[in-house]
């Protein structure tokens, strides 16, 4: 029912549907009908209940084409990034609404936010502009208040996966989903799937997040190995070295100030998160050609942090640093005081010649940290790779 052929975001879509008139008061129905009676106790649901998809004719319309071409003809991977963040909302709130929703209830008495996530998007293949592409998506896991999204393209080139936190718009709190009901052995799959990397898991690498604990012992060793061979024997900002070209990681800083705008604004009257993904994204790839003098290609998103949401009228503060991580801080401009709203953290490759023989080395403990947590997401995204191939 959210499909359609469309160049627009679904949340814009979204912002501009209204009840009819017969549903609005109860006569016929697909959102208030999906409801059940008891509020405390929702409906459940099938997988294929919210499937929902965005197909872009790239083969049959160039004036689309147009629009998502980079500079060295491919796709821009960031605004493909803006569609799935999109569409994993539209498929949380067709879960909650029913299957035959078609339109975004303004009364609905909730509203869905993405959580922090963890390897959210891969690239499995390249992508090609000549062909169709087709962004499809269903809710695979649920939990009390939250809803796993699987989404990518039909050819597997892009897989994504969103946790998305269902309040209630009255007191803010965590408002119960509707839950799964497993009907195939293809549902029982994915529902592992999405079982084997939710809550329990993110919990788990919170406690060793470098915020809390120290790095482990294997870490710092190859931190003070680093440090003594190319860091500790001068101050200069480039070091030139027989065999690596060395970086203080302060020196690859990148920054971008914007004001946000309302025509980027989402169904709750905020920035909306897939259009920070796709500013985070660009500056990132940015920093990543200049670090390796080069073009670049798109491995993985390995986390996005939303700390805050990201107020219609201030200004963002985008800044980059290899390993590549984007930090989004909003200034208060009555203060002047920033406000870290969201965090990302991306994996790039350079596409041809030899090996990069550029390395980056931290000054500060503060970099160190950020060395570390850089150098744990390339093993991750190694190891999840790897696998991927084998199977």
């Amino acid at each position: 029912m959210l499909s359609a052929v469309t160049q627009r975001l679904w949340s814009d879509a979204l912002s501009q549907l209204s009840i009819p008139e017969a549903e609005a008061s109860g006569q016929t129905g697909s959102a208030a009908a999906a409801q059940p009676s008891n509020p405390g106790d929702p409906a459940p649901r099938r997988m294929q209940d919210s499937y929902c998809e965005i197909i872009l004719p790239f083969a049959s319309s160039p004036e689309l084409l147009e629009k998502y071409t980079n500079a060295t003809g491919g796709i821009r991977t960031g605004l493909l990034m803006e569609h799935l963040d999109s569409l994993a909302g539209s498929i949380a709130y067709k879960h909650m609404l029913g299957p035959e929703v078609k339109e975004l209830p303004s009364n609905a008495g909730f509203y869905i936010v993405t959580a922090s996530v963890d390897r959210c998007l891969d690239m499995l293949a390249t992508l090609y502009p000549v062909r169709d592409m087709r962004l499809s998506g269903q809710v695979i896991h649920t939990g009390r208040s939250s809803m796993e999204v699987a989404d990518g393209t039909e050819t597997t080139v892009m897989v994504g996966r969103f946790c998305m936190v269902a309040r209630d718009s009255k007191t803010q709190k965590a408002k119960l989903v509707n839950s799964l009901t497993l009907e195939t052995s293809e549902d029982c799959t994915l529902f592992n799937m999405g079982e084997s990397d939710p809550q329990n898991k993110r919990q788990s690498m919170a406690v060793h997040s470098l915020d809390r604990v120290p790095p482990t012992s294997w870490e710092s060793e190859n931190l003070h190995s680093l440090y003594l061979k190319y860091g500790s024997h001068t101050s200069a900002p480039s070091l030139q070295h027989k065999d690596k070209d060395t970086v203080w990681m302060g020196d690859t800083r990148l920054e971008k100030t914007m004001v946000m705008f309302p025509q980027e604004r989402n169904v709750h009257k905020k920035i909306f998160g897939g259009y920070l993904m796709r500013l985070a994204y660009e500056l990132g790839f940015a920093n990543s050609c200049l670090f390796t003098r080069g073009h670049v290609t798109f491995l993985s998103l390995d986390g996005i942090a939303f700390a805050r949401p990201v107020p219609i009228g201030s200004l963002l503060c985008l800044t980059s640093n290899i390993h590549v991580c984007v930090h989004a801080d909003v200034v208060n401009l009555a203060t002047g005081t920033e406000q870290r709203t969201n965090d990302f953290r991306f994996t790039w490759c350079r596409e041809s010649g030899p090996a990069l023989n550029r390395i980056v080395v931290p000054k500060t403990y503060g970099e160190a940290m950020q060395w570390i947590e850089g150098r744990r997401a390339l093993e991750m995204g190694s190891e999840i790779r790897k696998l991927r191939k084998r199977t």
